[in-house]
């Protein structure tokens, strides 16, 4: 009986063991999407992403992201390239959520991480949203907006310091907006990374990720 309590004990820990391996923060990442299927490692929440000749692309997303099934730390940098083929811009991702949320029947969206918005409204407002998007404090330029057509390359650093969170966004080097929450979002299960939008025809392509620091 203790030789078979010690077997299940060893296997149980064998379990949580290769849990914790299969699936660690990031030190880098690259996708340029020069492939047929998206398939792993993304788990679409609509299925409807694309990739057309080399390039991601989703029209109507209805806020149902496509989640990196990986976990990213909180010291990162996040760069790629995005566009709107439509006037209404709204190109748009979520930094970390928890990889698996969506909005319901169209309806509105409460994000679980950061979203990051170029051209909302109609590309009126480019803002980063503290989950709740319609937030009556919402941190927004009008100084920078999508151009149609256009592929407009973004760049995101994420440093995590004495428990405060600072984002960063940059687009085609121009600074943007920078988010300083001193209650972050980021912790164990909201490490993840998406694209997204609502109704625009949106691409993106050549997404790159790098840890900047050795945290795990």
């Amino acid at each position: 009986m203790k030789f078979i309590k010690l077997m299940n004990a060893i296997l149980l820990g064998m379990f949580f063991l290769s849990g914790c391996n299969e699936n660690p923060t990031i030190t880098s990442f690259k996708d340029d999407f020069n492939r047929a299927d998206i398939s792993r490692p993304w788990f679409d929440t609509i299925g409807r992403y694309l990739i057309i000749k080399g390039e991601l692309n989703i029209t109507g997303a209805y806020n149902h992201p496509l989640w990196l099934k990986k976990r990213i730390g909180p010291n990162v940098d996040i760069e790629f390239d995005a566009k709107s083929n439509t006037a209404d811009g709204d190109v748009k991702i979520e930094l970390f959520g928890d990889g698996k949320s969506f909005a319901h029947n169209k309806g509105a969206y409460v994000a679980t991480g950061y979203v990051f918005c170029l051209g909302g409204w109609k590309n009126t407002k480019t803002f980063i949203a503290r989950r709740f998007e319609h937030a009556k404090n919402l941190l927004h330029t009008r100084k920078v907006l999508a151009k149609k057509g256009v592929y407009q390359h973004w760049k995101i650093s994420s440093t995590l310091k004495d428990g405060t969170l600072t984002l960063s966004w940059y687009i085609d080097g121009v600074h943007v907006l920078t988010l300083k929450d001193s209650a972050s979002l980021y912790k164990s299960g909201n490490e993840y990374f998406a694209f997204s939008n609502w109704a625009s025809d949106s691409w993106f392509d050549n997404l790159k990720i790098v840890r900047t620091d050795n945290s795990r």
